[in-house]
């Protein structure tokens, strides 16, 4: 008899601490609920609807109209939007891969036996990722007018032409290197807590074999931290696609962004601007979409990785 006693006080015990743990994840479920879930699920709805008058002018009143998939065709059939995607594209292409090398470098640097100011390097990297993007681009964007920039003035007083990096092409370079500036220290403290779990028997092995600090790196070091390198590209990929305050603070700078330069700033036109939130709504969704299919495609690269790693390890 006491046997199944003890197994049903067990259980009871562990509904109730299951119940307990329920309670304590409610407030971060509603908030979730709330910040995640209503939106989403809202922006879909307003996505399907449009805003149309029944008549009488201009000033006629609007109902929402459901119009199936109008909206999608629209924004898909807009010039601005796939300009503002090709411009998206050729930013990644080049802010992507710059991300994650200059990651990999500095923590591998970091991590060097004999760095010194080890932990004043760590915080001067990762510092800038504290600084708001509103306020790095600000900066970065009075740094890079010619009439008020000292860096243009210095280089003026010993008879250097530095280009303007606010017209043209060097836009995407005004752009990326304030992303970078910002960005750059969190990747790199992801690598560095990588290699941090590193066993440094392994090292030390390596050394005794005689190798260098660039051979442990390449065979040793690199192979480890390849989980690593694939999540900083992975939030780099996702920041890439979500990239609104630098280059919206610099329009105030330069005629060479414009309302539509990416497509966020699409959206925000057309909600705040043009005030259609429908279209806005449809382009966000399609950019979401876009997002999740290329956070995928990372990640199953990674497993693909992680995987091929393995059977190497076994064979």
């Amino acid at each position: 008899m006491k046997t199944p006693t003890l197994r049903t006080s067990t259980i009871s015990a562990k509904r109730s601490h299951n119940r307990f743990a329920y309670v304590l994840l409610l407030p971060a479920l509603i908030l979730f609920f709330v910040a995640f879930v209503v939106p989403i699920v809202y922006s879909i709805v307003l996505s399907v609807f449009s805003r149309r008058s029944d008549g009488g002018g201009a000033f006629a009143p609007k109902q929402d109209v459901f119009v199936w998939f109008e909206n999608y065709a629209g924004v898909l059939a807009d010039p601005t939007f796939w300009a503002g995607l090709q411009r998206l594209g050729i930013y990644s292409l080049f802010m992507v891969p710059i991300l994650v090398i200059l990651s990999i470098a500095l923590a591998l640097l970091l991590d060097l036996p004999k760095v010194k100011l080890r932990a004043f390097s760590r915080m001067a990297i990762f510092l800038p990722y504290g600084v708001p993007s509103v306020i790095a681009a600000l900066m970065w964007g009075f740094l890079y007018v010619p009439a008020i920039s000292p860096i243009y003035q210095i280089g003026e007083a010993f008879g250097l032409d530095f280009p303007p990096l606010l017209r043209g092409d060097l836009i995407y370079t005004a752009i990326i290197n304030v992303v970078l500036w910002g960005g750059i220290g969190f990747n790199t403290i992801i690598v560095y807590t990588a290699l941090q779990s590193l066993p440094k028997e392994l090292i030390d092995a390596a050394r005794i074999d005689g190798c260098n600090e660039f051979t442990i790196a390449r065979y040793v070091k690199l192979p480890h931290i390849v989980p690593a390198t694939i999540l900083t590209g992975l939030f780099s990929v996702i920041g890439a696609l979500q990239v609104y305050s630098e280059p919206q603070m610099l329009s105030t700078l330069t005629t060479a962004i414009n309302s539509t330069f990416f497509p966020l700033m699409r959206v925000y036109r057309d909600a705040f601007a043009h005030d259609d939130l429908n279209s806005a709504a449809t382009a966000s969704i399609i950019l979401a979409v876009a997002t999740v299919l290329l956070s995928l495609l990372v990640v199953g690269i990674r497993t693909l990785i992680t995987r091929r790693s393995s059977h190497a390890i076994q064979d």
